[in-house]
Order: structure tokens, then sequence, then C-alpha cells
């Protein structure tokens, strides 16, 4: 599978880590109300969806970027790429 890294062009995933469901970028406030109960879900609770699914990588080999990664599950055809800290911001977070 070749990811089109928006910075360095095409990779091969190898050169990757895949590290889950791109909705670990919402991390709780430690500091909210309910801020446990937030953590249990934000840490333990996961959709298993086939098809269009948003996705972390990192890119361990290279320069150590984390990408969200849209691809389908059931192809494995990647439809977008995009930097974790510019979807980060675009959302609200971060600076």
């Amino acid at each position: 599978m070749i990811i089109n890294h928006p910075l360095l062009g095409p990779r091969d995933a190898q050169e990757f880590t895949y590290l889950g469901d791109a909705s670990l970028i919402h991390r709780p406030d430690w500091q909210g109300e309910d801020a446990s109960g937030q953590f249990h879900d934000y840490l333990y609770l996961r959709d298993n969806l086939a098809g269009q699914h948003r996705e972390l990588w990192f890119h361990e080999v290279g320069d150590r970027s984390w990408l969200v990664v849209t691809r389908n599950t059931l192809t494995h055809e990647i439809t977008n790429v995009e930097l974790a800290r510019d979807v980060a911001r675009r959302e609200g977070r971060g600076k």
C-alpha cells in the first residue's frame, strides 16, 4: 500500500505505524467535568466499521509526522491524506 505523504510524496506503508482511529485527536480535557468517564470512552470504545475510515498513521521511518489517512477498510483504497496537525487546527484543537 502506498501512502501519498503531503510533504514527502508517495511512500510505502511499511515506513508508517498504524495507530488507530483518527478520533484520538479529540483527547478529553483531563480537568473537565467527568474526566474519568470521558477518558474511559476515549481509551476503550472504538467503532469497527467497514468502508471509509479516518485513521492515524505515524511516519516512523521518515520525518516522524502524524497523518490522518482516509482509507476504505474493505479495498484499502486511500482517498485522502493530511497532516494531523492541520486536521487538529481546522477542528479547533492545537495551535
